[in-house]
This record gives structure tokens, C-alpha cells and sequence, in this order.
């Protein structure tokens, strides 16, 4: 497999004052088309950082980050907006759901600002809602739905757009074990079916056995797992 995501040398430091706090640094990764990769780590290790990164929502200090083949660097603000809501897809350990909108509503966000007419939204919205089981509960309001319910919408609205990638941010963190275990299945159908490639930041083994690689972060540095 073609590496989708290449990251050479990459480091990430925040300013305190006059004080420089590296969180990310001297790190390389590469993470291939159709993978599905869990990111471990103790709080403060980086990984969220590398995973807003990845999804160009943060800029690094330096070093090289490319996707598909593209620097991320080499876009200005307004390019690499475009190129995030075409390109990324995002689930949260919260969902990020409107509470007014139905689940068709919620899953068509990422297309509304595309030129796509609505009746063709509408399509690929229904189209995501059957591929995560909930093509029954598309005029339905999150507050309806169960949390495992709620998050297989979320992972819909990130399908939606056919994206190069998933970044998922803690997805089972707000789940029971039922339903977060109904979550990582989806996403391992996903990913062994549809070549789905995922990244995901998690706290629970048992959720990072659910991938096909784990890497593990500790103060900044990436160490591989078995």
C-alpha cells in the first residue's frame, strides 16, 4: 500500500511568554492507504496535537507533513479549508451533533457549502446513513437516539464526503462497553471493506486492538507497538 500520510522530521512547540514548550518533536510517521491506526499515549504526550496536525486544523514548527502528496504547508488558510472538508473526515468523543437538526440534517453539514444540489445531498447523506445501520432513524433528533446511535451518525457525517481519511478523537470515550464495541466494529468493517483509512487517538487498549497498528507517543516521540 501507498503511504497516504508522510510525516518527516516534524516538530511542534507553543509559547508560554518567552518560553518555548515543545510538545511534538523530531517525529516521523507514515500511514498507508487503507490502514487503520490507533495513537496511545498519557495525557500530554501529543496526541491530540498530532492529530489536529494531520487534519491541518494546526500548523507545524517545523518539518515536513504531506497528505496524498501534498505539503500541507504549501496552503494558504482559505486552500486548506477547502481541501479539509473535501479531504478529512472527523469523529469526536462528544459527537458534535446540532440537537434541532435531524440525523439526515447533521450527516449533510460537510456538504453544504460544496455546489452539490440538494436532492444529490440528500442521496449521499441516505447513503451513509445505511452504510452505519441507520437508515430507519434519518428524520430522527439525536436526542432519540441512543450514544451508540449518535456516534454511527457521526461516523456517517464523516463518511459523507468520501475522504482521503477518518481522524477519530476518543470515539468510545463517552460510550458504555456495548456500544462502543458496536462503534469499533463499524469502523472495522469500514476500514477492512471499504479500505476506509483510519487514525484514531484512544485511551483504551481495548479499543486500540480494534487496529490494525498501534504507536505510541510518550513526550512528544512516537515508539511503534508490536
Amino acid at each position: 500500500m501507498s503511504a497516504l500520510v508522510e510525516i518527516a522530521g516534524l516538530h511542534k512547540s507553543y509559547w508560554r511568554g518567552a518560553r518555548e514548550v515543545p510538545v511534538l518533536e523530531d517525529l516521523s510517521l507514515e500511514i498507508a492507504r487503507g490502514e487503520f491506526v490507533a495513537l496511545m499515549g498519557p495525557s500530554g504526550s501529543g496526541k491530540s496535537t498530532l492529530l489536529n496536525l494531520i487534519a491541518g486544523l494546526d500548523r507545524p514548527t517545523c518539518g515536513s507533513l504531506r497528505i496524498d502528496g501534498r505539503e500541507l504547508a504549501a496552503f494558504a488558510e482559505s486552500e486548506l479549508d477547502r481541501w479539509r472538508n473535501r479531504s478529512v473526515g472527523f469523529v469526536f468523543q462528544f459527537y458534535n451533533l446540532i440537537p434541532v437538526l435531524s440525523a439526515l440534517e447533521n450527516v449533510e453539514i460537510p456538504l453544504l457549502i460544496s455546489d452539490l444540489p440538494s436532492d444529490e445531498r440528500r442521496a449521499r447523506c441516505e447513503a451513509a446513513l445505511r452504510i452505519v445501520g441507520l437508515a430507519a432513524r434519518a428524520d430522527h433528533r439525536p436526542g432519540e437516539l441512543s450514544g451508540g446511535e449518535q456516534q454511527r451518525v457521526a461516523i456517517a457525517r464523516a463518511l459523507v464526503n468520501d475522504p482521503l481519511l477518518v481522524l477519530a478523537d476518543e470515539p468510545t470515550g463517552d460510550l458504555d462497553h456495548e456500544n462502543a464495541d458496536e462503534v469499533l466494529s463499524l469502523m472495522q468493517l469500514l476500514n477492512r471493506r471499504a479500505g476506509t483509512t483510519f487514525v484514531m487517538v484512544t485511551h483504551d487498549p481495548r479499543a486500540a486492538e480494534r487496529a490494525g497498528r498501534l504507536v505510541h507517543l510518550e513526550k512528544g516521540r512516537l515508539v511503534e507497538g508490536a
